[in-house]
This record gives C-alpha cells, structure tokens and sequence, in this order.
C-alpha cells in the first residue's frame, strides 16, 4: 500500500459507513459510529471502548454509552452489512461457514462467562462463547452474524441475565440451533450459499444436518470417528423391516469394511489453507446414516482424509452432494472452513474482537458487529486494490457446475503415495 492509498482510505471509510448511516436516529450517535471503527482500525495496543475514545478525542463515557446505552439499531446495522454483501458480493462459488469462538474473560458480570471449553487457549477456562457465521466468496472472506451462547447455568438465573441486559427471550439453546438461526436471517436477508461447511462440532449434531437438508442447503460437514451406518442399504424383510445388520461407526467401516479398508489412498494437495499448502489423502465411499430412531437415512458421501505427514490425523466429512459430485470438490468446500478461522484471527489480532470489557449483552453483539463492519471493509479495499487473498474460485455453483481452482489442486498421485510420484485415477471414478 502506498501513500497516494492511505490518504484515500479515509474518504473510502466515510463512503463505506454512509451505509449504515440509516441505523442511527441522531447525527451525534452516527458520529461515534465512525470513531469506534476508526479506532478498531488503528494500531492501537487495546481496542476497548476507552483507548478507542482517549485516541479519537472523545469523551470516555460517552463512547461506552454509545456502545451500550445509546438508542440505535444494531439489528439493522447486522441487515444492512449482510445485505451489502448480498448485493456486491454474491457468488455462484460461495461457502457459508458455521463455528464458535471463545474470547477468555476475568470475573463473573460479562455476559455468559463461564468455566467452559475456550478455543483461543485450547483449555478449559473462563471465557465468553459467541457463534459465527462466515463467508468466502472469491478473495474475500467475513463475518455476517454472531449470538451469545447462553449456557444452562446462566438461563436457569434469569435475574443474573437481567443484569446483563440478556433479553428474556434469549435461553440456552445448543450452538447448532444458535447457528441454523443465523444461517436463516442472512438468507432472509438475501445472502445464498452454494454450499455450507462446519467442524465436527456441528456436523456431529443430527438436527443441524437434518435441518439444512430440510432447508435444500448443499453442505459438507465434518463428523466425528463415532458417526455410524451403513456402506450398503440392509434389505427389507418381508414385512417391510430393515434386515437386523448392525450399523458400524465410520472408523469402524475404515478399519474392518473391504469397500474402505482395502480402497487405496489417493493423494491431493490442498494448495492453500490455514498453514499453506498440504497434501491429505482420501478414500472415498457413500453412506447411509444411521438415524436416531435407528433406521438408515439418505445417502451421503463419505470422505475419509489422513494428513500425509502425520496418518494418525484422520478427519471424516460427510456431504449431501449428489452423487456425481467429484472429490475435489467435495475436499474444496470441507477445506474452506479456515477462512473463519482466519476471520477470528484477524479480528483477534487486528481489529479488537476480544477486546471488550463491558458487562452489557447488547455492549457484546454491538462490539462484534462492529468489529465485522471493519472487517468486511478491510476485505473490500484488499479486494479493490488488487491484493493476493486467498481464494475459493474452484467451489461448484449451486447449478452443480464445477471448478476445481486455487484450494484444491488435482495433482492426483499413486495410491497411498505422495504428491508427485505418478499419477492415479478415484476409485469412484472420477480423475483425480
């Protein structure tokens, strides 16, 4: 970026912000609009309420107030960001992406704070979870939607949830209810998926893809190793009964099903991800879910990926493509999820997102807003001034046409090889 940039970049965040400017009812509120995201874009050291005003020469407690007391409609201000990229940014190539973020909290009064599992130290500790909506379309990737999760603890005391300003109507609903709700608004909102991807800790949840099937939403989702079925529909009996062929779980098919076990690996590079290029080896097969009342459900493909470096790392995925869908495109969109992980990195490191110090749920969901509102527009000047970002050119459009492009690579290899030594052809058919 060179100077002639910076100096555009001010007029360019005026013009961005002018958006939003019907979310606010008074010029004063609108002012520290562009305040709070100026300073969430600076270099700051500490990105809360108070260094962002002392730095943008506003009064302190006017900026906390504008942040949780001040009337404007943060709703809106949601609607408004999901519909621009709606309008400038809808993809035949786009992923949704589902996951949770924990941002570590000291004391008991920010709202939903609690000792639970916390992501960003890989412990348990005390912390606030938030679950997220993503988006990856071409060069650019954002945030469209967050919500507080509410653990039990906290619904059963509805006078702690008061005092945080927890609407009553919010309660503890599990993080893939909390995500099918998101996914609803921003399609109410005009946002399409051409597909959704998710860690196992949605994908293991039967209702989230029972839910977007229902919703006719393509997906590839992990799954944890204890996900069980079949690799063959059981026959029907006689008196219209499913045959009594016990359903195995899918590391169970890996190891002991010749329909897996003896599939050979084949090998593709995932040319960007997370931590660069990688090669991950995949068997491939389709499979019949075991339902929770017991009966086999629709067929999914099944994916089966050991990273090539380490073969104890296997990773299960599975999707309600059809079933001419090719594996590279399967592998696309399951090796999209860390474009939200680098949204949560970004915000983290860059923008502030875990910097708040509030004890207000609506101070919570205005500073993560806002936070993704500075993010979408770092991601629409990158994209404007032409810098390398990391893709997803090659995920299909929803009319089924695929582009295996910049994530997934075809450099098929030898069964059970590594990348470069001859080449080699799916056992589904399709070329590697």
């Amino acid at each position: 970026m060179d100077a002639a940039q910076i100096r555009r970049l001010g007029p360019m965040l005026d013009r961005f912000l002018a958006h939003f400017h019907d979310c606010f009812s008074r010029r004063p509120t609108r002012e520290h609009l562009a305040a709070y995201v100026r300073g969430l874009l600076s270099d700051l050291p500490r990105k809360s309420a108070e260094p962002i005003a002392l730095d943008q020469g506003v009064a302190v407690r006017t900026l906390q107030e504008f942040l949780g007391a001040h009337r404007w409609d943060h709703g809106r201000l949601r609607d408004r960001l999901q519909q621009l990229v709606a309008g400038d940014h809808a993809c035949d190539h786009s992923v949704g992406i589902l996951d949770d973020s924990g941002c570590p909290k000291k004391g008991d009064k920010t709202p939903g704070v609690q000792r639970q599992y916390c992501g960003a130290t890989g412990k348990v500790d005390n912390c606030v979870i938030t679950v997220h909506l993503g988006y990856a379309a071409g060069d650019l990737h954002c945030l469209l939607d967050s919500e507080l999760y509410l653990p039990r603890d906290w619904d059963a005391d509805r006078r702690r949830c008061r005092r945080a300003g927890i609407p009553d109507e919010r309660t503890y609903r599990p993080k893939w209810q909390i995500a099918l709700e998101l996914y609803d608004h921003a399609v109410a909102n005009g946002v399409r998926f051409a597909w959704l991807t998710c860690d196992e800790g949605y994908g293991g949840k039967p209702g989230l893809l029972s839910g977007l099937r229902q919703r006719r939403q393509r997906y590839v989702a992990e799954v944890p190793r204890t996900l069980s079925g079949w690799l063959e529909l059981p026959a029907l009996t006689d008196v219209g009964r499913w045959a009594e062929e016990p359903a195995q779980a899918v590391e169970q098919l890996l190891a002991s099903d010749p329909r897996l076990a003896d599939q050979p690996w084949v090998a593709y590079r995932v040319k960007e991800g997370h931590k660069g290029p990688m090669v991950w080896e995949v068997k491939h097969a389709m499979l019949f879910p075991k339902r929770e009342d017991g009966d086999p459900g629709w067929p999914l493909h099944l994916l089966v990926a050991r990273y090539a470096l380490d073969r104890v790392a296997v990773k299960y995925f599975v999707s309600n493509a059809p079933p001419e869908a090719s594996v590279e495109t399967l592998l696309l969109v399951a090796f999209s999820r860390w474009r939200i992980e680098r949204c949560f990195e970004d915000g983290k490191t860059e923008l502030g997102f875990d910097h708040f110090e509030g004890r207000s749920y609506v101070g919570l969901m205005r500073h993560q807003r806002l936070v993704a509102l500075a993010h979408l527009f770092c991601g629409r000047v990158c994209q404007r001034w032409g810098e390398k970002q990391p893709r997803a050119d090659g995920v299909p459009g929803a009319g089924g046409a695929e582009r295996v492009g910049a994530v997934v690579g075809a450099e098929a290899v030898g069964a059970g090889g590594a990348a470069g030594e001859g080449s080699g052809e799916h056992p589904a058919g399709a070329a590697a």
